[in-house]
């Protein structure tokens, strides 16, 4: 009898000892894994609004940090916000990323950027593509940022946009452009395509919108006035393309616009930088301030390398043919849409 005592004591021993090893063996790792959460950095990236071109980027940010070795859900938590065109959005989406002490961000588009950067506190923005980053007040210079801002400026080639334009259209003489008036980016791109554009006799006429709503009596009242239309870098016209492209393609006049999204759309051509080539650049930075470069002396870099996209579709629709230099230069680098 004592035999039996002392083994099912024995038993009721080992059997507490190994609840107790199992028990201490949960709380180490759920220790761990807490530690190992706390340990990874938080970066929030912040999207104006859904379209492909910032689409693009996005999907070009996550591969840019994946190259500097920040995976998702391995040694980095992204939390990602789109603010879908909506000012309160991006200042709520803004708060939050700082209630998270969120370890870094990023902002697509210029209002995002801006809206990160006004957020009080040090956390470091990274601007996901703007075209004119000192005009919107986000850094001192182009080479010593000197705030808690840098990143990639969106640069399209509008010198070579203009040159593909008149290639394609020698004899146009009256060009619309249709931006969003307060749009820091497409209104600086709008200058400069003016500026470039009269200065070799062809006369440029703005059509500014404010909101998608715009669009179709905008475009309507430009149709009848121009013989080509140019879209500069701008989120409003980029979502509502398929809108201006029913008025202008009514009208057979050709838009050319300033990203390949909006060729792929209906637009007829463009010289332009790759969106997920922008987006890779800025998660290549991200990765670099994350490693402990200095933000304040880091220059805001843009991609210098850019393709000629021709929309064939479009061109056959608009009786419009594209000259062999074009297609050479599409050869070279670039693609045809059909």
């Amino acid at each position: 009898m004592k035999r039996l005592i002392g083994t099912i004591i024995a038993l009721f021993a080992f059997l507490v000892a190994a609840f107790v090893f199992e028990n201490n063996k949960q709380t180490v790792f759920e220790n761990n894994k807490q530690t190992a959460e706390q340990k990874r950095p938080t970066v929030g990236i912040l999207q104006t609004l859904s379209h492909p071109a910032l689409d693009q980027i996005h999907q070009g940010i996550i591969q840019g940090l994946k190259d500097e070795g920040y995976v998702e859900n391995k040694n980095v938590k992204i939390d990602f916000q789109n603010a879908q065109g909506d000012q309160s959005n991006l200042k709520s989406m803004s708060d939050h990323f700082k209630q998270e002490n969120a370890a870094l961000t990023i902002g697509i588009a210029t209002p995002a950027v801006q809206s990160l950067a006004n957020q009080a506190g040090s956390i470091p923005v990274i601007m996901g593509a703007v075209s004119d980053p000192i005009g919107a007040h986000l850094v001192k210079s182009m080479t010593r940022p000197g705030g808690k801002v840098t990143g990639v400026q969106d640069r399209q080639p509008i010198p070579a946009q203009l040159k593909l334009l008149q290639t394609i259209l020698p004899k146009a003489k009256k060009i619309g452009v249709i931006y969003t008036s307060s749009d820091d980016s497409s209104t600086a791109e709008y200058h400069e395509f003016k500026k470039l554009a009269e200065a070799q006799g062809i006369t440029v006429r703005p059509y500014t919108i404010t909101s998608t709503n715009d669009i179709e009596q905008v475009a309507q009242t430009m149709a009848g006035k121009v013989q080509a239309v140019y879209v500069p870098t701008d989120n409003t016209v980029a979502s509502g393309i398929a809108t201006l492209l029913k008025a202008t393609n009514a009208a057979k006049i050709p838009v050319f616009p300033a990203a390949d999204t909006m060729v792929k759309s209906g637009g007829l051509a463009t010289r332009c930088v790759s969106q997920f080539d922008m987006g890779v650049l800025t998660g290549k930075m991200a990765g670099q301030i994350l490693k402990g470069k200095n933000l304040a002396t880091t220059p805001v870099k843009r991609v210098t390398s850019y393709e000629t996209v021709i929309n064939q579709k479009a061109a056959d629709e608009l009786n419009i043919h594209i000259p062999n230099q074009v297609l050479q230069a599409v050869h070279k680098k670039g693609r045809i849409i059909k």
